[in-house]
């Protein structure tokens, strides 16, 4: 059993260069694609990677004409006719990200690497998650990867490099000419160049091999790669998976919040909730700077919920280690959401209730408007938190992390054959 993290230089799949255009192709992940998203990147263009990565269902679909089966055809038409290529040398990819921090006006660059990295157990501490999968999605993707033999998709992993001996390397590679530089629609510019010389490659091999690695993104997709290599038994090149790495130090790599927003709550009552909440919180209409505080807006009025220094939280939550005890996002499902509203774990996973909203404004509009009945406001999961609570073993709530922002789906594709 390996104690490292073993990544490798692929040959790339990837659009034609001058050939269709390639702001027309690209999406987001395919977990992010709403139907309004999937039906924009439809009328986009005939090649865009959505009727692959996220395909519509027809009616009439069968055993053998389905989403799956005509990704596949798909898949292959466009490689048979030039639409897809695949390069001809093994290569890491610099792959920058230029982006401003929504409802910040901030400016950061994310920069990191794209490689295949060596799928590991969970059991071999070297790949940690942060967060638990549904098996639902996993069963999608699964049928998906069995058709196609292709990943569209990179996993968005972490690793640990204080020095930023690597952001440094990728800094002077990003002088030179780009491969692709393509906008979103959400005004990311994206930005690769190739590394393809071995002296680079295994330089960047050497740095990486004493990294741990943390997912940040991608846990579906990773433990469906995990379960294809066992079908496979590891042949073939089922045993890895292309991944796009960044440096937890890395000061472009940015946390938004998830806000939670209740609907149909029954028998919702401000003042109840108030009143039940006083058992672990000091109410105020300002937030304070050392505790967990959790904003909670009902009715045209923002109210602060304080958590109490002097509470118990290890007789409150017993279940939980120290570390996940202390996650905003923990305490508002554990204290607000179960033992003063009522609303058990089990809703919250079936969504009965809750919906997420990125956008602060978002969830206040929402109540203004009629649309709920409240917004709990939450600070951004710190990357500190993360990472320790998955290099203890253990995992966050859903929507607990929303990096932002996504790596493009169809920019590097790793195909099996």
């Amino acid at each position: 059993m390996s104690s490292m993290a073993r990544i490798y230089p692929f040959n790339r799949l990837r659009y034609a260069p001058g050939g269709v255009p390639i702001e027309k192709v690209l999406t987001q992940p395919y977990d992010k694609i709403s139907n309004e998203m999937q039906d924009r990147y439809y009328a986009l263009h005939p090649n865009n990677i959505v009727r692959i990565v996220f395909g519509k269902p027809m009616p009439g679909d069968s055993a053998v004409n389905n989403v799956y089966t005509r990704a596949a055809g798909y898949l292959k038409d466009w490689r048979a006719g030039g639409i897809l290529e695949r390069e001809p040398e093994p290569a890491f990819f610099v792959y920058f990200q230029r982006f401003t921090v929504p409802g910040t006006g901030e400016n950061h660059v994310r920069k990191g690497f794209t490689g295949l990295g060596q799928l590991e157990d969970y059991a071999n501490k070297i790949v940690f998650p942060h967060e638990r999968t549904l098996t639902g999605p996993k069963k999608d993707r699964l049928e998906l990867l069995r058709h196609t033999r292709t990943h569209f998709e990179q996993i968005f992993m972490l690793y640990e490099d204080p020095a930023e001996n690597i952001d440094h390397f990728l800094e002077e590679i990003a002088q030179r000419k780009a491969d692709i530089q393509v906008d979103d629609e959400y005004g990311v510019r994206h930005t690769t160049w190739t590394i393809s010389d071995p002296e680079t490659v295994a330089f960047i091999q050497r740095e990486m091999q004493d990294k741990r690695l943390i997912i940040a993104d991608g846990h579906h997709r990773y433990e469906t790669a995990l379960a294809y290599r066992d079908e496979m038994r590891s042949q073939h090149g089922s045993d890895r998976l292309p991944m796009t790495f960044f440096n937890i130090s890395s000061p472009g790599l940015t946390i938004l919040p998830t806000h939670r927003v209740l609907t149909k709550v029954p028998e919702f009552d401000l003042n109840t909730l108030l009143e039940r909440a006083s058992e672990f919180f000091e109410v105020t209409s300002s937030p304070a700077g050392q505790t967990v505080t959790i904003g909670v807006f009902v009715e045209e009025r923002l109210l602060y919920l304080l958590l109490k220094p002097s509470l118990d939280l290890a007789a409150l939550m017993p279940d939980l280690s120290e570390k996940q005890r202390t996650l905003d996002v923990v305490v508002l499902h554990r204290l607000i959401f179960e033992k003063c509203l009522g609303i058990t774990e089990d809703a919250v996973k079936k969504e009965s209730y809750i919906t997420y909203l990125r956008e602060r404004d978002a969830a206040l509009n929402a109540v203004r408007q009629g649309q709920a009945q409240a917004a709990f406001l939450l600070n951004p999961t710190r990357l500190d938190q993360m990472r320790d609570i998955a290099y203890e073993g253990n995992v966050m709530p859903q929507k607990s992390t929303d990096f932002y922002p996504k790596v493009l789906s169809g920019l590097m594709m790793y195909a099996l054959d």
